[in-house]
């Protein structure tokens, strides 16, 4: 599943060339998006490329051809089940957690959809993509509540005693009290896991590495998709 800046974007583009013929420029898909600047342009067509929805044809100007579209344009589903509508890439192996204990446990296990990484450092593109599934423990989930995992990508959340490529688990839910450690999806194209702090009408987004800053943005810019309730670690 693709998130809306980027829906939006192939709907532009695919609309374009149905009736001109040619791609629309990086100018036009700026103000046709509302964004400020191209680099958000230069991010999402990486993006749709990168999912196979797009292709770029070197050594021509303005050159990108449509490859397919998402089911809700008329395509083929590019996703099925679970959708969380976050976050980006593969996980690098299809192997199970570490043993999660006894068979009480495992007879309890729960088997969730890894959608794939989630940045603890810089923000990585979003996507709703389950890679596989991993079997966690039934303790570990809040009833009622709808759960996802993600392997962590970066060291931004170290202190927090999250590690790179840690499996954590999240309590999919749009709203975090102060403090909460949360999902983040950034201006609709890109999403964190970070420490999440309220302020009147911004939102800070903090990291638990003094190497990182904290990023602010206004309300309106971010939105909570989960909250951290479990990690699993593999030795």
């Amino acid at each position: 599943m693709l998130t809306k800046k980027q829906l939006d974007l192939l709907e532009f583009i695919h609309t374009r060339m149905q009736r001109d013929g040619v791609p629309p420029s990086f100018d036009e898909m700026k103000d046709a998006l509302d964004l400020r600047s191209k680099s958000g342009i230069h991010r999402l067509i990486t993006a749709l490329e990168e999912r196979g929805f797009i292709r770029r044809l070197a050594h021509r100007a303005r050159a990108i051809e449509v490859v397919k579209l998402p089911e809700s344009m008329g395509g083929a589903s590019t996703a099925k089940g679970f959708k969380p509508r976050v976050i980006d890439g593969p996980h690098p192996s299809t192997s199970k957690p570490a043993n999660l204990g006894s068979d009480r446990v495992n007879l309890n296990a729960r088997e969730l959809p890894v959608m794939g990484k989630i940045a603890a450092g810089v923000p990585i593109e979003a996507i709703s993509h389950v890679d596989h599934h991993v079997a966690v423990p039934g303790q570990m989930l809040a009833a009622g509540s709808s759960h996802y995992a993600l392997e962590v990508k970066g060291d931004s959340m170290i202190d927090a005693g999250i590690n790179d490529g840690d499996v954590v688990i999240i309590s999919e839910t749009n709203t975090a009290d102060n403090g909460d450690i949360v999902v983040a999806l950034v201006e609709d194209q890109e999403a964190t896991l970070k420490s999440f702090h309220r302020s009147g009408r911004s939102i800070a987004l903090e990291a638990a590495n003094p190497a990182y800053e904290t990023r602010v943005y206004p309300e309106d810019k971010v939105k909570v998709q989960g909250k951290l309730v479990g990690l699993i670690r593999t030795y």
